[in-house]
């Protein structure tokens, strides 16, 4: 503004709001100003404004007005928050304008009504103390959640495997009539050849006694050169015809001449249990 007069220029002028310009070194540097007539207060000059003349670094001004304390802004009518935020070069226009001063300006930031005083660099508002606290409990309660599950992993990791089970021990026969039948019958049933203990022993009997090593000697077979043989009396074609897989190839072994001779009644009568005579 022009001098009036010749009186001496008054140590503190009114400035109206604009933006002042301060160089150093041909580099240029805008500075925010309040003026005086507005209804809110002219904002504290920093220290680095005052000494704005002096011959140091863009840089260095730029970081001293960046801390300095936030301003206040009276909004007056036809006011925007784009506005305020251009006239006041604010890192992040409106929106960041409008995070700083939220609980002032409400729910709608397009509209900002007069009289309301805006901080101008002021940090957007923490949560409440209500969702706060609610993330504060929420965490702990999370970390102890994915602890135990931790843990949990960990001890089915390094849990020994459960051992196998035992495998089931091969079954022993007495060497004596009941241990031949039993066997007998469960070398019968991987094959299914059907028989019981009953009608096997009763069959045996009458064929040999029970004596393994049985042979006859003076019927009919025998005269043709094949004597009937074992605790059954199987001939050695019907022994050789109906030998059963995995039994000794002896016609005169126990097991062997037992499945074989029921392995032949069932073929023919249907079952050992069937056979009540000569057959």
């Amino acid at each position: 503004m022009p001098a009036q007069g010749k009186h001496r220029r008054p140590k503190s002028v009114s400035l109206s709001r604009g933006i002042a310009a301060v160089t150093t070194g041909g580099a240029v540097l805008a500075l925010p100003v309040l003026g005086a007539t507005t209804a809110s207060a002219a904002p504290a000059h920093s220290v680095a404004a005052e000494k704005a003349v002096a011959p140091v670094s863009v840089t260095a001004q730029a970081n001293s007005v960046t801390k300095a304390a936030p301003a206040k802004h009276s909004v007056v009518s036809g006011e925007t928050l784009s506005k305020i935020a251009r006239e006041y070069s604010v890192s992040g226009g409106w929106k960041k304008l409008y995070e700083g001063n939220r609980k002032a300006v409400g729910e709608n930031p397009n509209l900002i009504h007069p009289g309301i005083t805006l901080t101008i660099g002021a940090k957007a508002a923490a949560p409440s103390d209500a969702k706060a606290g609610k993330a504060t409990k929420a965490a702990p309660a999370a970390e102890r959640t994915a602890t135990a599950e931790r843990a949990d992993r960990s001890e089915r990791t390094t849990a020994a495997p459960a051992a196998a089970p035992a495998a089931a021990a091969p079954a022993t026969y007495t060497n004596d009539l009941d241990g031949w039948i039993k066997e007998s019958l469960a070398v019968m049933a991987q094959h299914g050849i059907p028989g019981s203990y009953e009608g096997i022993h009763r069959n045996i009997i009458r064929e040999s006694s029970g004596n393994p090593n049985a042979i006859n000697n003076w019927d009919s077979n025998a005269v043709k050169g094949t004597p009937s043989k074992g605790l059954l009396q199987v001939i050695d074609p019907t022994f050789q015809a109906y030998h059963v897989p995995g039994t000794s190839t002896d016609s005169y072994d126990p097991v062997a001449n037992i499945t074989a001779a029921c392995n032949y009644a069932a073929d023919r009568y249907g079952s050992i249990d069937n056979v009540f005579g000569a057959y």
